[in-house]
C-alpha cells in the first residue's frame, strides 16, 4: 500500500478561506479510503483526532525524517519547496497543496 505524506498546514492554506482541519482530516480519509492509500496527515504540534502532531519538531522535519525511514513506495503532498527538496526526492509522486485539494473535492 503507498504511504501519502501529508504537510497539513501547508495543503489547508492552499485555499482562501483556508480549509478547516477536521474538515481536512475527514477529507484526506475518506479519499485514502477510496483510492487505496494510507494517508499520514501531518500537522505541527497539535493535531486533530485522526492525524499526527509533531510536538518538539516542525511537520517539515517529521516529514523528511519519516521519508528517508519509508521502505514502501510513497508520495509527498506539500507545495513547500524546501519540504519537496529534503523529502521528495525517493518520492513516487509529489503533489501540491491546492492540486490535492481539488482531488479532494475541497478547492473552490
Amino acid at each position: 500500500m503507498t504511504v501519502v505524506l501529508v504537510d497539513a498546514r501547508n495543503v489547508l492554506r492552499s485555499r482562501w478561506p483556508n480549509v478547516p482541519e477536521e474538515e481536512l482530516v475527514e477529507a484526506v480519509r475518506a479519499w485514502a479510503e477510496r483510492e487505496g492509500m494510507d494517508a499520514v496527515i501531518v500537522f505541527d504540534r497539535r493535531a486533530p483526532e485522526g492525524a499526527v502532531g509533531t510536538t518538539g519538531e516542525s511537520a517539515d522535519d517529521w516529514i523528511a525524517r519519516e521519508a528517508s525511514r519509508l521502505k514502501e513506495p510513497y508520495w509527498l503532498v506539500t507545495s513547500d519547496r524546501g519540504l519537496r527538496e529534503r523529502a521528495g526526492g525517493r518520492a513516487e509522486r509529489t503533489i501540491g497543496g491546492g492540486a490535492f485539494l481539488r482531488d479532494l473535492g475541497l478547492a473552490d
